[in-house]
C-alpha cells in the first residue's frame, strides 16, 4: 500500500508539473530544483566536507559507518541542465549510511553553458583523481539518477574505451538512456508521472547535444555495446514516463553478458528515492544490501 507521505509528494509534484509546463525558464528550473532539497535535510551525524577535484567541486558525504576505503562515485541527476551537491545531498547522505560508503558527489559541468562532452570529461577526471589517489577500483561503486545514470553508462563506456580498470559495481537509479525519447512508457506514463512530462524531456536534450545524434551510444547508452561492464542494480518506478529507458538498457546489458539485475517500484514515480518517504528508504536500504553482499562488506 503506497505510503501518506508519497501521497502528499506526489500531490506537490502534480502541482509543480502543471506550472514548468505553463513556461519553460532554465533560471527557475535551477532554483526549483535547489529549493526541493531544502525538504530533506541531511541527519546531523553526516559528515559534509567539500572537494575541488582537477577544479571541479564536489562534495564528500559520509556516514559514520562508512568504511575509509570504499567510495561510491555519485553522479547527480538534473537533464544535465541543472543540480548539484546540494540538491542530491539527502540522497547522498542516505546511500553513504545504507552502503557503507564514503560518498563523492561532484559537479559536473552543466549544460546549455558546457554541452556534451563536458560531463563526461569531468565525470572522468573525478574518477581517475579517486584512483591515482589510491582507491582501488575493486572498492568503488559508480552510480546516478537520471542524467547522472546516464553519465554513470557514458563514463563506464568511455573508461572502457581507453582501457582503464572499471570500478566494481553500478548502481542506477531511473536512468535517461535514451535521449531521444522512444520509449513506449514516454505515452503510456503520459499523465500517470507526476513529475515529467513526455514533450519537455524530449525538448531538453538539445541543450546536452547540440546537433550531436541523439542515438549516438555515448548519450544513450541502450544503444551501446556493454560487454565488459561491472554488475549492474537498476531501480525505477512503475509510474515514470522513462520507465523503458531503464528496461531496455537491462535487456542491452543482459543480452552482453552482464550481471544486472532490475527492479520496478509499484506507484512510484521518477527518483522516488530523493524523497522521505517509506519506499525511497526502503529502496536505499536494497541498495546497501546490494553492495555489501558485492562488496563483501
Amino acid at each position: 500500500m503506497v505510503s501518506s507521505e508519497s501521497l502528499m509528494i506526489r500531490q506537490m509534484l502534480k502541482a509543480s508539473l502543471t506550472n514548468q509546463l505553463a513556461e519553460f525558464n532554465l533560471e527557475a528550473t535551477r532554483n526549483g530544483l535547489e529549493a526541493l532539497s531544502a525538504l530533506t535535510p541531511v541527519a546531523p551525524d553526516i559528515n559534509v566536507e567539500k572537494k575541488t577535484i582537477e577544479g571541479i567541486p564536489a562534495e564528500w558525504v559520509t556516514a559514520p559507518n562508512a568504511e575509509e576505503d570504499r567510495v561510491f562515485l555519485y553522479l547527480h541527476g538534473g537533464a544535465y541542465i541543472m543540480g548539484s551537491c546540494n540538491t542530491h545531498r539527502y540522497l547522498a547522505s542516505k546511500l553513504s549510511r545504507s552502503t557503507r560508503a564514503r560518498v563523492l558527489v561532484p559537479e559536473y559541468r552543466l549544460a546549455p553553458e558546457n554541452p556534451y562532452p563536458a560531463a563526461v570529461e569531468d565525470a572522468l577526471k573525478v574518477y581517475r583523481w579517486l584512483v591515482d589517489s589510491g582507491v582501488s577500483p575493486e572498492k568503488i561503486i559508480i552510480g546516478g539518477d537520471s542524467a547522472g545514470g546516464g553519465l554513470t553508462m557514458s563514463t563506464l563506456l568511455a573508461l572502457r574505451e581507453a582501457g582503464d580498470k572499471l570500478p566494481a559495481l553500478t548502481v542506477l537509479l531511473s536512468p535517461w538512456t535514451d535521449l531521444e525519447g522512444t520509449g513506449e512508457s514516454m505515452e503510456t506514463r503520459r499523465g500517470i508521472d507526476p513529475w515529467l512530462n513526455p514533450d519537455q524531456s524530449r525538448l531538453v536534450p538539445a541543450l546536452y547535444i547540440r546537433d550531436l545524434d541523439p542515438r549516438d551510444p555515448h548519450v544513450s547508452p541502450i544503444y551501446a555495446d556493454l560487454t565488459g561492464l561491472p554488475p549492474m542494480l537498476v531501480h525505477a518506478g512503475n509510474n515514470e514516463i522513462l520507465l523503458d529507458d531503464s528496461i531496455r538498457l537491462v535487456d542491452r546489458a543482459l543480452a552482453a553478458g552482464v550481471d544486472v539485475s532490475l527492479k520496478i517500484w509499484d506507484d512510484m514515480w521518477h527518483v522516488f528515492q530523493t524523497f522521505n518517504i517509506p519506499e525511497g528508504q526502503q529502496d536505499i536500504d536494497e541498495i546497501g544490501e546490494f553492495v555489501v553482499k558485492r562488496l563483501g562488506l
